[in-house]
């Protein structure tokens, strides 16, 4: 397997030239490798060389001027790398700089003064430790870097004349279409041509239930065919497949810094005049060098620098793997702090999609008669309600029409051998000479059947909770979010009835966007930071407007990764809580990490002020400091073993988005 290509889809080629383009297989460029390289093979030498001065002082300690040489030889080759990162440092001031100059004045010290050994331990101290928090960080970004390879290198191209042939998967184009085996993963979003088979997600999503796809179905790059044979049109390549845009804003996480990195860097200048002024003043007042540079030393904030990012690494990295996409790990310590959740209707705790929840029968009227010609009309029409009522009946139970015609805005109507019949609004069935019954009490779409004169029945449809809304509305309570406010577009009796079956009691109904936006402001105001949650097209606005915003389910959505902070892969709403658990779990890390750091660094500049770190202070400094910077790192390290995988709905279908879904989609809620 090779890494996804996040190429241009614009990438031009002919059906015979499909030539692959070279993948970067590395987290870190060849200058950075080169430069770690560098580091580590001089300090090794260095050590090397330091091993026989120590030898040589021991075995011949009359002779301890050719020790001092070859420990001077040892400093010089480790004094390359070290001043060469200060002197960097000083051109692109950074805080993980600010370490390099501490410990490049530690060793010029150490020149001065003549304590050779000295100037060659401490930078092979520091450089070993160096390499050891690289390695650490990269243990992280490779959980975030393995999502870009789960694609396949190659992929099966099905040519105009029927025939397979095996290309390089970066040379695909939108338009081609690629065959799957069982146990292939997808290397495109596409759309089913031909077959069926149970697609697992998890790796997008996190839902380790696979979902059933049919033809017309879309499936996205990255996830597995587990057991059937596929026919797929290309429709997004590249960077710019969900999996492709889920890489791209990870990556644009992780570079993000986070709050805690900004106000270091901010003060960044007066702590470095603070520790020069410590330093000095020990060397004042103690003429204790090995003091000084333990001060120096013991000064480097590295365990301060790296408690923020260190972790928001890892909580991304954990984000991705349960199907949630953050776009700066700012955003991830913001919602630890949200007091109240306000959430879009339809979509969103919705299923968005209206079903049959009621039939009224006339007298003498059988149910199946009525299910049956109503899938049949429904069938013959686009419009959402009679989209609904299409698989209202098996195919057995659906007579055949002829001639189904749709009334702008009243209904649909047909022939069923010699009698016409009519499915709609009453002003569409009294066209017919029916006399419908009365309107039953319900509050969403309701629509009358007639066949000829004789009115037939009432068929009522809603669009309901999801199975697991209500749950969700619960364990967000079970957190402390008690204010919970219902915002929607829609009536005001629908709203209160989907509020009440998910325990929500604040509603704000038939709200346009920018009311929507109001209401969230009129939140802030109040005093509460609002976790507002929609599905990213029409709620934009109110999106922006909350302390956090996170879109649902958008897979391929532009608007939703556009306009939200965060963003689930999946519409599981029980996703939100596992948001909150992992924001606040990531928030008491970064500050256990921040105590942990400062308190630590504290101690030992007080205790090398003090000479209590010995004649060789600098040396012990150094060694402490790097143990304290990596049981930081290892703090963080234990944020990935957070999994929530295990929070699952029932087995489902794929959700189809060709462009008449998405339509409904814009016009919803």
């Amino acid at each position: 397997m090779s890494g996804l290509a996040l190429g241009s889809t614009d990438d031009r080629h002919t059906k015979d030239d499909r030539r692959a383009k070279p993948a970067r297989t590395s987290l870190l460029s060849l200058g950075e490798r080169w430069t770690l390289a560098m580091r580590l093979t001089l300090s090794m030498f260095a050590a090397g060389l330091l091993g026989i001065a120590l030898l040589w002082r021991v075995l011949f300690p009359a002779e301890g001027g050719i020790a001092e040489l070859v420990a001077g030889l040892a400093a010089l080759l480790v004094a390359v790398p070290v001043l060469s990162a200060a002197w960097s440092s000083l051109r692109h001031p950074s805080l993980h700089g600010m370490s390099d100059q501490l410990v490049a004045l530690a060793l010029v010290a150490c020149w001065a003064t003549g304590d050779l050994m000295t100037a060659a331990i401490l930078p092979i101290v520091m450089i070993i430790g160096h390499v050891l928090e690289e390695r650490s960080l990269l243990g992280s970004r490779e959980a975030i870097d393995a999502l870009g390879r789960l694609v396949q290198s190659t992929s099966i191209l099905v040519r105009e004349d029927g025939a397979h042939e095996e290309v390089p998967t970066q040379t695909l184009r939108v338009g081609d279409r690629i065959a799957l085996r069982a146990g292939d993963r997808v290397p495109v979003d596409g759309i089913i041509r031909e077959g069926a088979a149970s697609i697992d997600t998890a790796s997008l999503t996190g839902e380790s239930v696979p979902i059933d796809a049919v033809e017309g179905d879309v499936v996205l790059a990255g996830s597995i065919d587990l057991d059937g044979s596929l026919l797929l049109d290309v429709t997004k390549v590249g960077g710019e497949t969900t999996l492709g845009k889920i890489v791209a804003l990870m990556h644009q996480a992780e570079r993000a810094k986070p709050p805690v990195t900004r106000l270091l860097e901010a003060y960044s200048g007066h702590y470095m005049v603070l520790i020069l002024l410590v330093a000095a003043g020990v060397w004042f007042a103690t003429a204790n060098t090995a003091a000084m540079l333990a001060v120096l030393v013991a000064s480097c904030p590295c365990a301060l620098v790296l408690a923020a990012p260190a972790t928001a690494v890892a909580a991304i990295a954990v984000a991705a793997r349960h199907g949630i996409l953050i776009k700066s790990s700012a955003f991830l310590e913001q919602l630890a702090e949200v007091t109240s959740v306000v959430v879009d209707k339809t979509g969103t705790v919705t299923t968005g999609e209206l079903k049959l929840i009621g039939v009224r029968l006339a007298e003498g009227v059988t149910e199946e008669d009525v299910l049956g010609l109503a899938a049949s009309l429904g069938g013959a029409s686009s419009h959402p309600v009679s989209r609904a009522l299409a698989d209202a009946a098996p195919g057995e139970l659906r007579p055949l029409l002829r001639e189904p015609r749709e009334e702008r805005g009243l209904g649909m109507h047909a022939w069923q051998g010699d009698a016409p019949v009519a499915m709609g609004r009453a002003a569409l069935l009294a066209q017919f000479g029916a006399v419908p019954g009365p309107v039953p009490d319900h509050d969403g779409p309701i629509v009358g059947l007639c066949r000829g004169s004789r009115f037939l029945g009432w068929l009522m449809l809603a669009d309901e909770p999801r199975a697991e809304s209500r749950a969700a509305m619960e364990a967000l309570r079970g957190l402390g979010l008690n204010r919970q406010l219902l915002l929607t577009g829609d009536r005001a009796p629908v709203a209160r009835r989907i509020a009440g079956l998910l325990g929500i009691t604040d509603v704000a109904a038939e709200a346009l966007p920018e009311e929507k936006m109001r209401r969230v402001l009129d939140e802030v105001k109040r005093g509460f930071r609002p976790l507002v949650v929609g599905d990213g097209i029409n709620d934009s606005l109110a999106l922006k407007a909350g302390a956090v915003g996170i879109a649902m389910g958008a897979q391929g959505t532009d608007v939703a990764l556009a306009s939200a902070d965060l963003v689930l892969m999946t519409s599981d709403l029980r996703r939100l809580a596992t948001c909150v658990r992992l924001s606040r779990r990531c928030r008491r890390t970064i500050h256990v990490n921040v105590v942990l750091g400062l308190g630590w660094t504290i101690i030992l500049v007080v205790l090398a002020a003090c000479g209590m770190l010995g004649a060789e202070g600098a040396i012990v400094a150094a060694v402490v400091h790097n143990f304290s910077t990596l049981l930081g790192m290892a703090n963080s390290g234990r944020l990935l073993r957070f999994d929530e995988t295990g929070l699952v709905a029932p087995r489902r279908r794929v959700v189809n988005r060709r462009a008449t879904s998405s339509a409904a989609l814009q016009a919803a809620g």
